[in-house]
């Protein structure tokens, strides 16, 4: 049984196709690897699918891009072989090889961003997050077979323009979840 990755999210839950957060969403000169899902920080955020965790590791930092703060994400392999990464978490609540159960707590919601850092060179949709006031997220993204380790991918964000094959629209399995109820 799949459950909702953030039961405390405070807004429209999967943006709209071309919205800010949406999955492949143009920010000129990268394109976005999943669908954000805004909450306040130290929000819980669970395991949508039973399965194996594949890994931990940072996902942000200041030493990459400097309006960002540090964060985490969490690799999750579902027994349906999907991938799930949870990223920009504060902390992590399991290990790499834990085996985890829908419902389970995996870690919580950080605040990505910096906004003391961010300036009007800053890219345009990060000062947009900034105005809106909505810094802190859980960003899901969903591949259908292993994750593309490439100079192309940052924090979420493709710098091609051409989307990796295995990389999924995750807005259809999230709807899934939110229709069944099960969060």
């Amino acid at each position: 049984m799949k459950k909702w990755p953030v039961p405390n999210s405070y807004c429209n839950p999967i943006s709209s196709s071309g919205s800010p957060g949406s999955f492949w969403e143009n920010r000129i000169d990268r394109y976005h690897c999943g669908v954000d899902i805004y909450a306040l920080p130290g929000s819980d955020v669970i395991s949508i699918e039973s399965g194996c965790v594949v890994r931990t590791e940072e996902f942000t930092s200041p030493s990459k891009v400097p309006y960002w703060n540090v964060t985490y994400n969490v690799l999750v392999e579902t027994k349906r072989g999907l991938l799930c990464r949870y990223a920009e978490l504060r902390d992590v609540a399991v290990n790499t090889g834990d085996r985890v159960k829908a419902g389970q707590l995996i870690g919580h919601v950080g605040l990505v961003l910096d906004t003391a850092k961010i300036t009007e060179t800053s890219p345009h949709y990060i000062r947009k997050i900034k105005e809106n006031g909505s810094p802190s997220m859980l960003h899901f993204e969903l591949w259908d077979t292993r994750v593309v380790d490439s100079d192309c991918y940052l924090g979420g964000n493709w710098f091609g323009s051409e989307k990796p094959q295995n990389l999924l629209d995750p807005t259809e399995y999230l709807e899934s979840t939110l229709e069944t109820g099960s969060f």
